[in-house]
């Protein structure tokens, strides 16, 4: 038996309308059912150069500090009479490698009692929620890094969801120029603006050879892909590149450090001579300005 339905359910009768609707959805089933068998797309992970994810032995930077990440990503323990400091950590994959490298150096988990950064990228700031859950150390930021911290660096101004990482939450909020002291070490926070919102670098003075050694930690400066005239998004990404150029020109900077190593010279895989090319901050400066005007900064 066939049932003839009208074209609009409305104008059946209450029983017959709910009847005609239960068909209509009946015959709707094998279309959506062979719809839902289908497998829906994989996500497609962010993956790094394996330099970026092979851990080193630590290595001696000065009397106090330690270089402690992989071959290819700057993460800095510094050791003081009060506790130690570490300054990035790298990708999210390399809490473990960064714990026992700080048990190398006599740093216990109970020894950490800051964790500062450069900027929140998943490659610098991807294990800072695994490294806090598990020393209890205080997370040092400021209110833009803090905010995508937060996010696991979800909602990205130019790399969307592509990028992310565990969310971690900040302790403590600087403004620029602030200081962290610990164990007579003083770390000032430097805002650094352009590759993110909410780039910082740092500076500090250790010794080595007997003598004091001004190091400045300096946040990156690149812009891979970005948009740099007329971004919606951030609009004042150029003024905050030009101010950034020149606020690190400035820096104390005996020694030159930065997230990623071969910016300032070093090649941590190369433990012969791990520092073959030393950079200023000056020349630092100057090569980012020059590859940001070819790009129209």
């Amino acid at each position: 038996m066939s049932i003839i339905l009208p074209m609009n359910p409305a104008l059946l009768p209450y029983r017959l309308r709910n009847a005609a609707i239960a068909a209509l959805a009946a015959l709707a089933l094998p279309c959506c059912a062979q719809a839902q068998a289908q497998a829906l797309p994989q996500l497609k992970p962010y993956e790094a150069p394996p330099s970026w994810l092979t851990p080193i032995e630590p290595l001696r930077i000065t009397d106090h500090v330690w270089q402690i990440g992989s071959q290819e990503i700057t993460a800095l323990l510094i050791k003081t009479d009060a506790g130690a400091v570490l300054i990035d950590g790298g990708m999210p994959q390399m809490a473990d490698a960064l714990l026992l490298n700080m048990r190398k150096l006599g740093v216990g988990p109970g020894d950490l009692r800051y964790i500062l950064h450069s900027h929140a990228h998943a490659d610098h700031a991807g294990p800072l929620a695994a490294i806090k859950r598990t020393t209890g150390a205080q997370l040092i930021s400021n209110a833009e890094s803090a905010a995508l911290l937060e996010r696991g660096g979800s909602n990205d101004i130019h790399f969307g969801d592509s990028i992310t990482y565990p969310p971690v939450h900040a302790d403590r909020l600087l403004q620029d120029g602030e200081q962290i002291t610990l164990g007579g070490v003083s770390f000032t926070a430097w805002f650094t603006p352009g590759h993110t919102p909410g780039s910082m670098s740092w500076t500090w003075t250790d010794m080595r050879d007997g003598k004091p050694v001004r190091i400045a930690y300096a946040d990156s400066l690149t812009a891979p892909g970005y948009k740099l005239v007329g971004n919606p998004a951030y609009p004042q990404i150029r003024r905050d590149y030009a101010r950034s150029i020149e606020v690190i020109r400035q820096l104390p900077c005996d020694l030159l450090l930065t997230p990623h190593p071969d910016f300032s010279g070093w090649d941590y895989a190369n433990t012969a001579q791990p520092h073959p090319r030393p950079t200023t901050c000056a020349a630092y400066a100057d090569e980012a300005a020059k590859s940001l005007r070819a790009k129209g900064l």
